[in-house]
């Protein structure tokens, strides 16, 4: 086959399409736009659920004189000394934990006024009035219960908290607008094919003429198929660059620049550059594969050879 023939087929049916193959092009950009984006957003989830999950603490609060006397939990008192000992001993000797840390009264209120002195609530705060704990480190996150089911309702200890909840809402939250995204993405990418498939009917219909002539002269199938299926590849290339500028530009302007959140918001651990470059060939590659598997099925119908 002459690969000259076949590039100046698809330059025909390109200019003679010039419309469809736009919308091919836009079709195909959003729909991988939101494809590779979906997929920078799992892993910018996983990403902070390793750097999240790998900080957080189970927290096992004990009564003071405050909560005594309102908390049905402290209802026998204040924790003593010997109950704190022994349920440090206890703690340290269950195969889940990691690290067990101490805080006292007056670590608990300096790290309140950190974080909250600039409130009005805050100057109504003494140091008595917070509780000693324990910080647990546990082996697994995921081991939460463990630690609850043994010291909840335990002689001295107000409640057991779990950090990994409270961020199990956030990380609810982004996968649930991570697969929004991906119900719009196969809309989008349902959108494409349909696309794709008319474009090569028209395609086809408009050179009908030209592909009998070439059966009659004892052209194979391949032959006739080639510059149409080529022309649904090019297309869909051309859109997933696109699709590629559009994630290098959003990583770069969102999270570098512009917007610069790594710079705003130090506390999420952002994906890096390598996780944006490695989707960028399974984009290009879907880009090429879906409309030429599209064209072909399609040229099987429309496209008698």
């Amino acid at each position: 086959m002459r690969a000259q023939f076949v590039l100046s087929e698809i330059g025909v049916g390109l200019r003679r399409n010039l419309t469809m193959t736009f919308a091919v092009i836009v079709s195909v950009a959003l729909s991988l736009a939101l494809f590779g984006g979906s997929l920078l957003m799992s892993d910018q989830v996983n990403n902070m659920k390793g750097y999240w999950y790998d900080k957080i603490n189970v927290s096992v609060y004990l009564c003071n004189k405050s909560n005594a006397q309102s908390d049905p939990n402290c209802a026998k008192g204040a924790v003593t000394e010997d109950q704190k000992k022994t349920i440090l001993t206890d703690l340290n000797k269950m195969s889940v934990v990691q690290k067990v840390t101490y805080e006292s009264q007056d670590e608990a209120y300096k790290h309140y006024k950190e974080q909250f002195g600039d409130t009005p609530l805050a100057s109504t705060i003494t140091p008595d009035q917070m509780q000693e704990s324990y910080r647990i480190k546990l082996k697994n996150p995921e081991q939460y219960k463990v630690i609850a089911s043994a010291f909840n309702g335990r002689d001295g200890v107000q409640s057991v908290q779990d950090q990994k909840g409270i961020l199990d809402n956030l990380f609810g939250l982004l996968n649930g607008m991570n697969w929004a995204a991906r119900a719009v993405m196969s809309l989008m990418l349902v959108v494409a094919l349909m696309l794709i498939v008319n474009t090569v009917r028209v395609s086809a219909f408009s050179r009908r003429r030209e592909t009998g002539i070439m059966r009659l002269v004892g052209a194979s199938g391949f032959y006739i198929q080639a510059p149409f299926i080529m022309e649904a590849a090019v297309a869909g290339l051309i859109g997933g660059g696109v699709a590629c500028g559009f994630l290098v530009t959003a990583r770069y302007f969102i999270i570098d620049h512009g917007l610069a959140l790594s710079e705003k918001l130090n506390l999420i651990n952002f994906i890096g550059w390598d996780a944006v470059l490695t989707k960028l060939p399974l984009i290009l590659a879907t880009s090429v594969l879906m409309p030429a598997l599209a064209a072909f099925f399609a040229l099987r119908k429309y496209l008698k050879v």
